[in-house]
């Protein structure tokens, strides 16, 4: 993003494409210690000004990756019990809020609003067995590439990780 204090931990990755930008980055966590729930909000914003300056250049954003915050309610298996805990924090969310009506797309909500669909689980607890998990990974679009989008898939069933990877789908008019 141009900033040292970010860019020195190599979090996050920029494509330009002819037809949009790609943008994958590896937000921070926030649970190690108020210090780094601090420097993630304000990697959040930092990047939320980046992105919009992008925006109000025209360019179409494609951004994905390891956001490490669980937006709704039904967007982990346990809110109640995970209210205070960074990931699913007020303020975390009040940022996604923001950042979605700034203009952005939540593609995976385009195509399903169901709960218990998680990205992450806990390898300690054995959670993913039980889907005890929390929906951590993002694809976003900005609004002008909407009607672009023509699926985005969590893709559950493949494990080796504590993560499972998401998809998008995104088409462009052919030029002939």
């Amino acid at each position: 993003m141009g900033i040292e204090k970010f860019d020195r931990e190599g979090r996050f990755l920029r494509v330009d494409y002819d037809d949009f930008i790609l943008m994958n980055i590896y937000f921070p966590n926030g649970k190690a210690s108020q210090e780094r729930l601090d420097y993630k909000m304000d990697f959040y914003y930092s990047f939320f000004d980046y992105a919009n300056d992008l925006k109000s250049e025209g360019k179409k954003l494609v951004i994905c990756g390891d956001v490490n915050t669980a937006h709704k309610e039904i967007d982990l298996a346990r809110p109640k019990q995970n209210e205070t805990a960074s990931g699913f924090l007020p303020e975390e969310r009040a940022w996604m809020d923001r950042f979605l009506a700034a203009g952005y797309i939540d593609t995976f909500r385009m195509f399903n609003s169901e709960a218990g669909n998680y990205s992450w689980w806990s390898i300690r607890t054995g959670a993913r067995n039980r889907n005890v998990g929390w929906r951590l990974d993002y694809l976003f679009v900005s609004e002008n590439l909407r009607e672009n989008v023509k699926s985005a898939p969590i893709y559950s069933e493949i494990t080796g990780s504590d993560h499972c990877p998401v998809g998008l789908e995104i088409e462009f008019p052919v030029d002939v």
